[in-house]
């Protein structure tokens, strides 16, 4: 049983959710679905562009949050998804972390 998928309502349900548009969202996505390329993940791409908006290196944004580096490194690459209330921190408050250690 072969059933269609809407990748555009997926990935705007995605964004929705990040309340933000995601670039490499899409093709990311399209890439899953045929099983060709490197698949990344919404997951992996909002905690990339999360730390990315900062301006921080993975070691100093994951000293900001707490983790280890080589588990932020693990959530950019996909091996492993951060926690939900995590993710949407990251998300929607990357900036927070600065508060955080002030």
């Amino acid at each position: 049983m072969n059933k269609e998928i809407d990748l555009e309502a997926i990935a705007n349900a995605i964004e929705l959710d990040a309340g933000e548009t995601i670039p490499e969202l899409r093709q990311a996505l399209a890439e899953a679905q045929t099983m060709q390329g490197r698949i990344t993940t919404p997951e992996q791409i909002l905690v990339r562009q999360a730390r990315e908006r900062t301006g921080l290196t993975q070691a100093l944004f994951a000293r900001r949050i707490s983790t280890p580096v080589a588990t932020l490194r693990d959530w950019e690459q996909g091996r492993f998804t951060p926690p939900g209330g995590v993710l949407r921190l990251l998300v929607k408050h990357p900036y927070l972390t600065n508060e955080l250690v002030n």
